[in-house]
């Protein structure tokens, strides 16, 4: 982004109201998560012809879906973790 776009954007952003500010990021949010989704569909699909040809066998849309709950499972108990040691060393 170039400084003019970046400067016009702060300038709207300073007009609104905490609210609405926190809708904006919000939605920037969303963005920034939708190109992540995206970048990891591109990446998966480059990999399928190389899956394909060692063999291994297709996933149905069930066995996606429980790979994705088991990762996002583990994700939250990592952090978790994470977050019950940070807010430990503050008790000391």
């Amino acid at each position: 982004m170039n400084a003019t776009v970046e400067q016009s954007l702060m300038s709207k952003i300073r007009t609104l109201s905490p609210q609405q500010v926190a809708e904006v990021e919000d939605f920037v949010e969303f963005l920034a998560t939708k190109v992540r989704k995206r970048r990891a569909l591109d990446r998966l699909l480059a990999i399928a012809p190389a899956l394909e040809a060692a063999g291994a066998a297709p996933m149905s849309e069930d066995d996606i879906a429980a790979e994705v709950d088991a990762v996002r499972a583990e994700r939250r108990v990592r952090e978790a973790g994470s977050t019950s040691k940070d807010s430990g060393a503050d008790r000391s």
